[in-house]
């Protein structure tokens, strides 16, 4: 008896109908997804090297002051919102340390994201210009005591964004994980900082991906669309 040829093609299709008539995922979509996976992350390392690169030309050019007067200008519209989030610049971050030592001085809670590990949303610790500080994970420092604080503005780095409000981070995907806990409890605002150097046609993103509500450069304030 000749043996039959079994095709994976064919054992597929029947896994998809067999799965879709169970109301399980089907292997097909499955396997699509592994695929495209790979193919997103090496469009992410691409675009962050070119990042990198487009930032640090920027970073030289000493444009921070232009763009803190922009970044006080917005968060002035929102008098009524308490507990803001900064953070402590690492590499070639444009710096938001002004406008956070301006905030404290007038009242506001300011805090700074701390990464608990891999795979975990940020805490937010209260920072005030003459806390103690402690190297944490990444380069960045942290406040060596103090509250934890959920804000409700968060001043957010990053390497790269687009017109629609997405952005390119390091890809722990810390600001993702962590604006969607935020955001599911109440309405969170996301700010990101950066030179209109780091501006991109598109962000490759993902489903986890979360928005950003602005972003903030030294030539002004550019809202998604």
């Amino acid at each position: 008896m000749r043996a039959r040829h079994f095709s994976p093609e064919i054992g597929l299709k029947a896994c998809n109908w067999q799965c879709a008539s169970a109301g399980q995922v089907p292997p097909a979509q499955i396997f699509m997804k592994e695929k495209a996976m790979p193919e997103l992350s090496e469009q992410k390392a691409t675009a962050r090297k070119l990042a990198f690169v487009a930032r640090k030309q920027a970073f030289e050019l000493g444009l921070d002051a232009e763009a803190c007067g922009h970044l006080s200008a917005i968060i002035a519209q929102y008098p009524n919102v308490e507990v803001i989030s900064g953070y402590m610049p690492i590499r070639t971050e444009i710096s938001p340390l002004p406008v956070m030592r301006a905030l404290s001085a007038t009242g506001r809670r300011v805090c700074v994201p701390v990464i608990q590990r891999l795979g975990l949303p940020l805490l937010f610790r209260e920072w005030t210009p003459d806390c103690r500080m402690v190297g944490g994970p990444f380069g960045a420092l942290v406040p060596e005591s103090g509250a934890y604080l959920e804000p409700e503005i968060l001043i957010a780095p990053l390497l790269a964004f687009d017109a629609r409000g997405y952005r390119l981070g390091y890809g722990g995907g810390f600001y993702d994980r962590s604006l969607e806990g935020l955001r599911s409890k109440r309405k969170t605002l996301a700010f990101g900082f950066a030179y209109s150097a780091q501006q991109v046609g598109q962000v490759p993103i993902e489903a986890t991906d979360q928005p950003l509500d602005a972003i903030v450069t030294e030539a002004g304030l550019i809202r998604p669309f």
